[in-house]
């Protein structure tokens, strides 16, 4: 699988500056190696932009996003607005379309795996779905070991295979604060799903080269899937 969901525990979990960070990586040090970006549903401007004013992208702002919303709600809901529905496929016709002529399709979550992605399913039903290897943002604050270990037992529930767990800083903190809010040792020890490393609160999230160095510091090798570590070395 060429392929990686960047989910978070809920919103605003730093899944956007997860899925920069590694794009980042890629562009910087696996030259010759082409990236996909997918965002395949947004309610509200913001990721979609991002990326494609960060990243030289050979796709379209629609192949992106196949589904956009203008209100910054749940998509069922931003859909029942605008008097439509949330039908997912040309969502998947685009992925698969990235999947066959990228080396790399990074698929950027909505919320968390709980979130509603149609009036029926989540995102982990889609992960399922589209059988995506998924990595599990979660922000270093108060409550985050309990949010850790309830979105991993969603995972199991639905069937989805997690890479790992990525802390996320998503406010300045200190190193004694790390380890008093989401000690690594204690939620990978109650999820028994391995902690990648953290990704540190950066000042300037669009900056290329700090998120470029930050991706580098997570343990990519068990982050990415075995085909793109194979093209890591290549």
């Amino acid at each position: 699988m060429n392929a990686l969901l960047i989910s978070g525990t809920d919103t605003n979990a730093g899944k956007t500056v997860l899925t920069a960070a590694l794009a980042a990586y890629w562009q910087t040090y696996c030259t010759g190696k082409t990236l996909g970006i997918m965002k395949p549903l947004q309610s509200g401007a913001g990721d979609r932009e991002l990326y494609l004013r960060l990243f030289s992208l050979h796709q379209s702002p629609e192949e992106m996003t196949p589904l956009y919303f203008q209100a910054p709600l749940a998509p069922p809901l931003a859909a029942e607005r605008e008097g439509r529905s949330v039908d997912l496929a040309p969502a998947w016709r685009a992925f698969a379309a990235l999947q066959r002529r990228c080396d790399l399709v990074l698929v950027e979550g909505l919320g968390g795996l709980g979130s509603p992605v149609t009036c029926e399913l989540t995102v982990a039903d889609l992960a399922r779905d589209w059988r995506l290897p998924a990595v599990l943002a979660v922000p270093v604050r108060l409550g985050a070991i309990g949010q850790a270990v309830a979105n991993v037992a969603l995972a199991r529930q639905a069937g989805v295979s997690l890479a790992g767990i990525v802390l996320n800083g998503v406010a300045p903190c200190s190193q004694e604060e790390i380890a008093s809010w989401a000690p690594a040792y204690l939620i990978e020890s109650l999820t028994q799903v391995p902690v990648l490393g953290c990704l540190p609160y950066l000042d300037d999230p669009t900056d290329l080269a700090q998120l470029a160095k930050a991706a580098s510091d997570l343990d990519l090798e068990q982050l990415l899937p075995t085909a793109l570590s194979i093209s890591l070395q290549s």
